[in-house]
């Protein structure tokens, strides 16, 4: 812009090769007489707009994100940004941060971020901060915390963690659909995965939708599916009630589902400890009542003429 002014010294001329206005090459070619021409190369720097939330408020949401999502009655054992965000909107007006009442999930981040880089160097000058994030010790270095695992330690262990002497009560099998109409998960906590329980599924399937709806289904060969236990209660309801789609053998997993149980295990179960199976089984469904009091219809972006 500096060399076409001096070539042709007229603003608008300059503004209408260029493709700006002619203001823009005044703005530019003043800056250049007044404070030089590598000054104007650069664009002064801006006030940026006033922060929305306040420093206490920050604070209240980082002391927040220090506990656990358990400990202010939700199944999770700890905290996800999004959770936070969602707690932080809710409770964040009553509890004076009005500021807060329409926080998102990005920044949330982002503040969690500024705060634990503020940690960082303030561990490297010697002067740590009073907030550990998800990462807070409890007690001394060899403490556990309350819930009788190990709080999170600066190059011991990344976040909380179960210690050696936690013992493991048995294993549980989470049975779960999704309704991709209304974003409603279905689901039952069996201690096995046989036909039985499957067809349990299917009954709780039957009691949810009125008598007239065809309810369909995408499943994996899984032997529980396929039984012939399977195939004779399905035969005992109305023709149409149920049509079962599988997926081709040796193919891709059901990615829908499949995502919902790896977000649900790392959001909810990560890392839980518990006295009893059936304590975990009541962590489950309380998380999945959790999941149906906000759900999420899934929008798919593929298209079926895509296919053709």
């Amino acid at each position: 812009m500096l060399l076409a002014y001096r070539e042709n010294p007229s603003f608008c001329a300059v503004g209408q090769r260029l493709g700006v206005h002619h203001q823009t090459v005044q703005r530019c070619v003043e800056r250049a007489l007044a404070d030089g021409p590598l000054v104007a190369l650069d664009d002064r720097p801006r006030p940026g707009k006033e922060p929305t939330i306040t420093p206490e408020a920050k604070a209240w949401l980082v002391s927040l994100a220090c506990d656990k999502a358990k400990d202010h009655g939700y199944p999770h054992e700890l905290w996800t940004t999004r959770l936070l965000a969602r707690h932080a909107r809710e409770q964040g007006p009553a509890a004076g941060h009005v500021c807060l009442a329409n926080l998102v999930q990005e920044t949330v981040c982002k503040i969690l971020a500024q705060e634990e880089e503020s940690l960082c160097q303030g561990k490297a000058t010697g002067k740590a901060g009073d907030y550990r994030l998800l990462r807070r010790e409890a007690g001394n270095p060899g403490h556990r915390n309350d819930s009788a695992g190990f709080a999170a330690k600066p190059g011991v262990h990344a976040t909380f963690a179960r210690d050696h002497e936690y013992k493991r009560h048995g294993t549980l099998s989470l049975l779960a659909g999704i309704d991709l109409l209304t974003g409603k998960v279905h689901a039952v906590v069996k201690d096995r995965h046989r036909s039985r329980e499957f067809i349990e599924f299917l009954k709780l399937l039957d009691a949810a939708y009125p008598a007239r709806t065809a309810i369909k289904l995408i499943l994996d060969n899984h032997s529980a599916h396929i039984s012939r236990e399977t195939r004779t209660w399905l035969a005992t309801r109305p023709i149409g009630r149920f049509e079962l789609t599988f997926t081709p053998k040796h193919g891709s997993w059901l990615n829908l589902i499949e995502g919902f149980f790896s977000k649900f295990a790392r959001s909810v179960l990560r890392p839980i400890r518990v006295a009893s199976k059936h304590e975990l089984k009541e962590r489950i469904m309380a998380g999945i009542d959790d999941v149906n009091r906000h759900p999420v219809i899934h929008t798919w972006s593929y298209k079926l003429a895509d296919a053709v």
